[in-house]
């Protein structure tokens, strides 16, 4: 009770945060026995700070996800107005906040995303995307794709192709209505391919599935697999996957949850190649995490089909006024500091950096990435392309090798994100040509860590 009472009064100790947070929380994605979460006490820019008063560099903007830095007074002051101004109310009521939001959309996604619902989370707009392409194409079926993650809902985990699925299983998956198909991954095909000789045939595998199939509602896909690798596909796929959808009568849903806002030096991840989603998915960046939004964007012919059809969905927290009003913030800021063109920039002076560590390391055996979006790929062999863990390695609790680079990162003063055999560079678009110099320098001496598994 007295550990209560002085929370309460904001007087805990580093100790007591931590101990607390793992005596009464779940920590996700992990056993729980061996969590040890860091407590962070402050955050400015693209660095915080934990509870002894050691700061680090946010290398990974916390989850992919704080685009704008930590503290921007601008999005600060947004929540602050709005919550004094209307903390809340129902979404069968028009708000400015939601009014003002949904215009200044129009002007940043791409052409054509003209209805939104407004979610808190990435997994609420994935769950909206599923419903809303069922109820409009009267079919069941969704492809995604293995090596993807949609979010942790119980339709949206059914649809990720990892092994976060597998507990969910057997409700999960086909049982739910969705299917796999091949991920791109040039480095190391699932299929045994070779770019650019192949002629795209992840994609043409991918069509054969749809007329395969009885009746395919819509294909999901991150245009930019993000936790999974940062797997970037070649320029060819998303306009093939585009053709494909359209031919076949099938909605192309793109989850921009983590690749949207400026992340890959474009609006929105798509952009990179001119493609135009039947719905749009993103979170995340669009608040820069500041308060917890999601957004379901889809076209104009898809919205008019419910002019005279019930829209079947629905929640309490949907547009909410507090998440609406950040986001607006969020992209005049962004448009403020350019930082759509400076991430293209910032990722042109980062790559060639990253590149030469490749050269260094024997244990990256690739690197890949658009703008300030990222992924140094680690093997135990450069020739056979073995990582060094499995994504079974990830669900059965073993120290993964990025985990002990990513660990010693952090004593280097850097906090990255590391998942199976890969780290994921994706810091605030705000990030500085010194502290990505920063960055590189800890790499260049953390990997040692992973060449000496070497095989």
């Amino acid at each position: 009770m007295s550990e209560t009472i002085s929370a309460a009064q904001g007087t805990l100790t580093t100790q007591q945060v931590v101990e607390l947070t793992k005596k009464l929380n779940y920590g996700t994605w992990r056993f729980q026995k061996t969590w040890n979460p860091m407590h962070i006490a402050d955050a400015e820019g693209c660095y915080f700070t934990d509870g002894a008063g050691k700061r680090y560099l946010d290398l990974s903007a916390q989850l992919m996800c704080v685009n704008l830095g930590h503290k921007n007074p601008a999005v600060i002051a947004a929540i602050a107005e709005q919550a004094e101004a209307l903390a809340y109310a129902s979404p069968a009521y028009a708000t400015e906040a939601r009014a003002e939001l949904s215009q200044l959309l129009l002007e940043v996604l791409p052409e054509g995303l003209t209805k939104f619902f407004f979610t808190t989370s990435g997994t609420e707009a994935n769950e909206a995307a599923f419903k809303i392409a069922r109820m409009y194409t009267g079919k069941t079926k969704i492809i995604a794709r293995y090596r993807s993650y949609h979010g942790s809902t119980m339709a949206s985990i059914a649809a990720t192709g990892d092994p976060r699925r597998w507990a969910m299983e057997p409700v999960g998956g086909k049982g739910q209505g969705f299917l796999f198909a091949p991920e791109v991954n040039c480095y190391k095909c699932p299929i045994k391919h070779t770019y650019p000789q192949c002629g795209i045939a992840c994609a043409e595998y991918l069509e054969h599935m749809v007329r395969n199939e009885s009746d395919v509602a819509a294909v999901i896909v991150e245009p930019v697999v993000g936790t999974n690798g940062v797997l970037v596909p070649p320029k060819e796929y998303m306009p093939m996957l585009r053709d494909i959808c359209s031919r076949n009568g099938v909605l192309l849903i793109a989850d921009e949850v983590m690749s949207g806002w400026g992340r890959t030096g474009e609006w929105f991840c798509v952009d990179n190649w001119g493609v135009k989603p039947d719905i749009l998915v993103t979170a995340k960046g669009i608040t820069s995490a500041y308060v917890p939004l999601g957004l379901c964007a889809t076209t104009g012919e898809i919205a008019a089909y419910f002019d005279d059809h019930y829209f079947s969905h629905g929640h309490t927290y949907e547009a909410h006024p507090i998440t609406l009003k950040p986001a607006v913030a969020t992209i005049h800021e962004m448009q403020r500091l350019g930082l759509v063109q400076r991430a293209k920039r910032m990722g042109a002076y980062l790559e060639p950096k990253l590149r030469a560590l490749q050269a260094r390391h024997k244990s990256v055996g690739e690197v890949r990435g658009l703008g300030l979006f990222w992924a140094l790929d680690l093997v135990k062999n450069r020739e056979t392309k073995e990582p060094f863990n499995t994504m079974t390695d990830k669900v059965s609790g073993t120290v993964t090798v990025v985990d002990k680079v990513s660990g010693d990162m952090l004593k280097r003063g850097i906090a990255i994100q590391a998942w199976v055999s890969h780290l994921v560079i994706a810091p605030p678009l705000i990030v500085e040509e010194k502290d990505l110099d920063f960055a590189v320098e800890a790499l260049d001496g953390a990997l040692a860590v992973a060449d000496a598994e070497v095989a």
